[in-house]
């Protein structure tokens, strides 16, 4: 018996195990279905490629066939590790746009506006490059999860961040300061030349406590209720199952993938889907599985002539040894590289209120997430990726089976709306535009994708259905809001249940314009100071009996 069972050690998870053992007060329990994050790639930046082709670290979704994207079936990549995707991500340090935070609010979600946020991003932060007066409102020092400035830069992206001005955008030396719009240099969740992933940020630190029990390859397969009251979760652990019993909360940190799956598994969700599988209905909620976004991305590749980009050809065998050695004895060199060390928020037209293009700029061949070795075993290359940050698509998630440890059926529905497109092709002639700049003509050995026979808007139109990708980044699952198709409500409680909590990416209404790490992070530092607060007013309903008690109460819990 626990206080808190936390479903999910990833991005969120960690956070709340974190938290919410902290006083000592409660007894948390965390499970996660993959196995602990002791492999050496996770932690090493340069080993994206080995962990995102990892069989077991990566859980290599598939979407259902997509029928906008050439009717293929699309891989989804998502962290199976302690840490989650923060173990096997680029290591982006963005929050987004201070837009997509007051228009959560603008929907019904009080408190979660931008100035309602802000805090809590600064409060998790240790800002390494510095706080002063200039940029102390944005960012904060001592918490858990450092952000840091590059150690090694790859002449590329100097070169990138030249041209880019060069085409005519601006320059801006902070992504998640006042000026989000431009281009320029990705801070990273790093820490002495390592991966700082949440589960090194927020769960090493807590592992010692008594309170906090932590079991891996723990495969959640259902929540326990008692009438509409979640009590409990069932997992799969060395091939047999077991209980655990949660006498305040059971919280689903599994994901925007994940924890609508265990909802439907466990009875919770549509009527028709959940009835279509024989499992019993406890409580029906059309929402879960709906309302499903992600950023597709679409890219621009040029030969490297110059040869700085970083490639598996045999001639870069001895950059790679002495690299490696720059590592290991002194954490510095390239292997301390996230790849995509420059990028920019770009409008696809001057109309947008905000920016709703993303640039991610990587020195190397995009060959479908690292699956495809043999470009770049062939080739130097550059890559230009876009994204459009708000689609207007939307998917769902459906279970394929009753079997909790089925893959469920995703389809992202990409490329559903037109705008959606457009703003894709708007964003190859962008891209193109940069890599044609001066700054380019050095390196350039020629463009390599799309081939430079694609000119037209229909033959760009044909390139982004046969090659986009998504770029990591599903969420919206298990909304938040007070409408018919929300899941939680603004303090992240599941809908017309008891006990029962959802914390990460899938509550977030709309999709944030950036990476989504940073904000599922900042969800869960929120969440934690939520569930303390109404397990205080919880003690006083039971164990006191004046205001003055509650108030208390309150201040100690946090």
């Amino acid at each position: 018996m626990y206080d808190y069972v936390i479903v999910g050690g990833g991005s969120a998870g960690c956070v709340l195990a974190n938290r919410l053992s902290a006083s000592g007060k409660y007894k948390v329990c965390l499970l996660e279905a993959g196995p602990k994050d002791t492999n050496p790639f996770i932690h090493m930046p340069i080993g994206i490629i080995p962990v995102i082709r990892s069989k077991v670290l990566n859980w290599n979704f598939l979407t259902t066939p997509q029928q906008n994207c050439a009717n293929r079936k699309m891989l989804w990549p998502r962290g199976r590790t302690l840490g989650g995707s923060s173990s096997i991500n680029a290591m982006c340090y963005i929050r987004g746009h201070a837009w997509d935070y007051d228009h959560w609010a603008e929907l019904g979600n009080e408190g979660w506006s931008y100035n309602d946020v802000l805090p809590y991003f600064r409060r998790m932060e240790n800002y390494e490059p510095g706080v002063d007066a200039r940029n102390a409102q944005y960012h904060g020092t001592g918490g858990p999860l450092n952000v840091a400035q590059y150690r090694y830069l790859n002449p590329l992206m100097k070169v990138f961040v030249e041209a880019a001005q060069q085409a005519g955008y601006a320059a801006t030396d902070d992504f998640n300061g006042a000026q989000q719009e431009g281009v320029g240099y990705y801070n990273v969740m790093q820490k002495d030349g390592a991966r700082c992933s949440n589960a090194a940020a927020f769960l090493k630190p807590a592992r010692g406590r008594a309170n906090l029990t932590v079991i891996t390859d723990a495969h959640a397969t259902q929540v326990l209720f008692e009438g509409d009251a979640a009590v409990g979760v069932r997992y799969r652990h060395k091939g047999r199952s077991v209980d655990v019993h949660a006498s305040r909360e059971v919280i689903l940190s599994a994901g925007a993938i994940g924890s609508p799956q265990l909802l439907l598994l466990s009875g919770v969700g549509p009527r028709a889907e959940i009835e279509r599988h024989g499992i019993p209905l406890v409580h029906e909620l059309p929402g879960v599985g709906e309302n499903l976004q992600d950023h597709l991305d679409i890219h621009v590749t040029h030969i490297d002539k110059s040869r700085n980009a970083i490639s598996l050809h045999p001639r870069s065998l001895i950059r790679s040894v002495i690299d490696l050695f720059r590592y290991l004895f002194g954490r510095g060199g390239e292997f301390t590289s996230n790849f995509a060390q420059a990028g920019g928020f770009v409008k696809s037209d001057p109309a947008q209120p905000v920016p709703d293009m993303q640039w991610h700029f990587v020195p190397f061949i995009y060959s479908n997430h690292g699956q495809q070795l043999m470009p770049l075993m062939k080739h130097y290359a550059y890559t230009l990726m876009t994204c459009f940050l708000r689609p207007e698509s939307r998917g769902r998630l459906r279970l394929a089976s009753a079997d909790p440890l089925a893959p469920p059926a995703i389809d992202a529905n990409y490329l559903a709306t037109e705008r959606d497109m457009e703003v894709l092709v708007n964003g190859i002639k962008k891209a193109r535009e940069v890599m044609r700049q001066a700054a380019f003509k050095p390196y350039s050995g020629g463009e390599m994708t799309p081939p430079p026979s694609v000119q037209t808007d229909a033959q760009i139109r044909d390139y982004i259905r046969a090659n986009s990708e998504t770029i990591y980044h599903p969420v919206g699952t298990c909304k938040m809001g007070r409408d018919a198709m929300a899941v939680v409500d603004t303090r992240l409680r599941v809908h017309g249940l008891q006990g029962l909590r959802v914390v990460d990416a899938s509550i977030m209404p709309t999709l944030i314009g950036g990476n989504t790490n940073a904000p599922t992070t900042m969800i869960a530092e929120k969440a934690a100071d939520l569930i303390l607060q109404d397990a205080a007013v919880g003690l006083q309903r039971r164990n006191f009996g004046t205001p003055a008690a509650v108030a208390a109460a309150l201040l100690e819990s946090h």
